[in-house]
């Protein structure tokens, strides 16, 4: 394999690690104090920490879906294709969810909330779809990890 390929796919492993990364955050440390957030602190945890991760994650993922897209070309006649076409079918629904389920959200919220029980129906249901998106984003970084695992097994395996 070239290692312009390579590079290409650890830069994939790398985007699909700090999507983990970034929901493993989310669930185990940020989500758990859903509770305690009220209409008059709910944009200390939301309105700039989303804005930012907003404009990070687009572009990460633009640039996702261009190596993904390498890989499945390179990887097309081998016996492990199926490693980017699930990640690259991952990254669009993902996507698809943070658009059109998780974005209206970040648009209410940025757009201000004052009545508490409105906010509480809003982070919750914010949160669930934080929730699958961050089983989705594990499942890529699985089949990532699957790819890498393999390729490490068949070069082991004529020692």
């Amino acid at each position: 394999m070239p290692k312009t390929l390579l590079l290409n796919n650890m830069f994939l492993f790398l985007c699909c690690s700090i999507y983990l990364g970034t929901g493993v955050s989310l669930v185990f440390f940020q989500l758990p104090v859903e509770p305690q957030i009220t209409t008059e602190n709910y944009r200390l945890f939301f309105i700039e920490p989303l804005r930012l991760a907003t404009v990070f994650l687009t572009w990460m993922t633009v640039l996702m879906l261009i190596s993904g897209t390498v890989m499945a070309i390179t990887e097309w006649w081998t016996g492990i294709r199926w490693v980017p076409l699930v990640v690259l079918v991952l990254i669009i629904a993902a996507t698809l969810l943070t658009q059109y389920g998780i974005f209206p959200y970040n648009d209410r919220m940025r757009a201000g909330v004052t009545d508490p029980v409105e906010l509480d129906a809003i982070v919750h249901r914010w949160a669930h779809l934080c929730r699958v998106r961050a089983a989705i984003w594990a499942v890529q970084w699985l089949a990532m990890a699957y790819w890498f695992s393999a390729l490490a097994l068949k070069a082991r395996a004529d020692r």
